[in-house]
């Protein structure tokens, strides 16, 4: 029984901001590298910031630096994804993924094997 659940998802005016949320159960997300990753309505979905195991790495995509922050709490099994300075162009359905970490210390969009419903995010005035 793995799954994923996301929440946090809503409209929101440009500039504002929202904090996402993954929760898992079935598994131990303390063990696992974990992205978020959106996908608007006739485009690929596209990486949008990861989070090593340990918590230590991130990365994120070129158009979310500087306003969006992935962090975790181990303790919760949950994976967070604060948005802030938010754009129409970061209207999509935000999907929490996560694989099996081999290294403690790795961040990556890559290989996720679990993969959650996803939030809708709607960004206009």
């Amino acid at each position: 029984q793995l799954q994923l659940v996301e929440s946090g998802g809503g409209l929101v005016q440009p500039g504002g901001s929202l904090r996402l949320s993954c929760a898992a159960s079935g598994f131990t997300l303390g063990y696992s590298v974990t992205g978020w990753f959106r996908q608007a309505p006739g485009k690929e979905r596209e990486g949008v910031a990861s989070i090593s195991s340990s918590g230590r790495n991130t990365m994120y995509a070129d158009f979310v630096k500087g306003r969006f922050t992935i962090s975790r709490d181990n303790a919760k099994n949950t994976v967070y994804l604060q948005m802030n300075s938010l754009k129409p162009e970061d209207t999509a359905t935000y999907v929490c993924a996560t694989r099996r970490a081999d290294d403690s210390n790795y961040a990556t969009f890559r290989d996720m094997t679990n993969w959650g419903k996803g939030t809708l995010v709607t960004v206009s005035s």
